[in-house]
């Protein structure tokens, strides 16, 4: 997409599309966090052991990894509008239905936490698809940080309600509450998006002007498409740099409350307090940086140097701190260390977030339908390595030794390989 230079609206439709694939992000992170909490109770109610939990955490991963690149392929070929209306709605039927699950076995759970999984897979894809269309090169790094802040939301929504929902009256409620938002988000969604702008009949005529003037390269569609993208270097320094943040992002949002409960003491809902406060500063951070990072490349820094100083300084940081908490025994000091580790990892998708636009502006469903796949490969295997690792050793310490390892041998990568500039053409 070649974009030319014009005074852009303040408010227009375009803002909309990204406000409502912001909440439609919220509230799968809300679907898909809460579990974490609910968890720590459902252990005790239904006699788990770690590795049980570590299983159920890990099943969404298996649900979200199977249909990642179907999802890519199928909003890449047919549009993120109603992709992203029908993945929200199903996996909001399945939150609501996780108690039921529950009640009936460990197996039923599992393959409930697989199906929310194979919904919320078409999320990003969709979302990025639409932002492809919508979202004018000067405003997609805020954009796209705006997009992930539903992340950050998401998560203290999910752990300090969740956290509250279980003290006061049980796990099962907030799954209930959680899921039917999706449902009522639905409906708004099919009512005010189109799939383009020039669908959209709503759309003022100073928004509209800069639409004209905008020039889109129709996608390659089908196996070409990656073929094309797979030759590219830069390609594969993004998916890694993107396995690498999930790593940690999985780890972080998979054992935080445990981590509180289990290796610090706190209660269930100070636990989920605890484990919602780091997303808060992720969300400022994100926003902050974003802001930050679009002024310098409207004042003429070049792209590449902010993506690299974004991603590398981010994923070094990042370990550095991870590292820190290995001998941590105070809550309140753990705390303040992952605040700061998950204020990088918000530094690093500043970066990574519209590198994918940057990178493939055509392909932008495609390549995060095959970049999300990969990177979805630790919420599977590294959460349960992680439970794992937590019983053999006792402790949380060879968790973050891996996961800050992972984050270096990523931010070289990026360093020698990341680009910045159009490679699916």
């Amino acid at each position: 997409m070649t974009e030319v230079h014009t005074r852009l609206p303040v408010w227009g439709r375009r803002h909309l599309v990204v406000l409502l694939c912001a909440i439609a992000v919220l509230i799968a992170y809300t679907d898909r966090v809460n579990m974490s909490v609910a968890a720590v109770a459902m252990r005790g109610q239904f006699g788990w052991n770690q590795e049980v939990k570590g299983t159920v955490l890990a099943a969404f991963f298996v649900g979200y990894l199977l249909c990642m690149l179907p999802a890519g392929w199928i909003a890449n070929r047919y549009g993120g509008r109603r992709v992203l209306a029908g993945a929200v709605i199903w996996w909001s039927v399945f939150t609501v239905l996780t108690p039921l699950a529950a009640s009936v076995s460990v197996n039923a759970l599992i393959a409930a936490r697989i199906g929310l999984g194979m919904g919320e897979a078409a999320m990003m894809p969709a979302a990025y698809g639409l932002f492809g269309h919508w979202v004018p090169a000067a405003e997609r790094t805020r954009a796209t940080a705006f997009l992930l802040s539903g992340i950050a939301l998401g998560q203290v929504a999910g752990f300090a309600a969740t956290g509250a929902l279980t003290q006061r009256f049980g796990w099962s409620l907030s799954f209930y509450l959680f899921g039917a938002l999706g449902l009522i988000w639905g409906a708004i969604w099919l009512k005010n998006i189109r799939e383009r702008p020039s669908d959209d009949s709503r759309m003022s005529s100073a928004e509209r002007a800069l639409y004209a003037e905008t020039i889109a390269s129709p996608p390659i569609t089908g196996s070409a498409a990656w073929r094309l993208l797979a030759r590219r270097p830069a390609v594969w320094a993004y998916i890694v740099t993107h396995f690498a943040t999930t790593w940690s992002l999985y780890m972080l949002l998979s054992w935080l409350p445990s981590y509180f409960r289990e290796a610090l003491g706190l209660s269930i809902q100070n636990a989920g307090l605890y484990a919602a406060a780091p997303w808060l500063v992720n969300l400022a951070v994100s926003n902050s940086v974003a802001y930050v990072a679009d002024k310098l490349v409207a004042r003429g820094t070049p792209v590449l140097f902010v993506r690299r100083a974004l991603i590398v300084g981010g994923l070094l940081g990042l370990a550095v701190f991870l590292l820190a908490l290995r001998e941590v025994r105070s809550p309140e000091f753990a705390l303040a260390l992952i605040c700061v580790a998950t204020g990088f990892l918000a530094v690093i998708l500043c970066g990574l977030a519209p590198n994918t636009l940057e990178i493939a502006p055509n392909h932008a469903s495609l390549l995060m339908g095959v970049s999300n796949t990969i990177a979805t490969l630790p919420g599977v295997f590294g959460v349960v390595v992680t439970g794992w690792l937590i019983q053999v050793t006792g402790t949380y310490a060879a968790a973050f030794l891996v996961a800050a390892s992972v984050a270096v041998a990523a931010a070289l990568v990026y360093l020698r390989y990341g680009r910045a500039e159009p490679v699916d053409m």
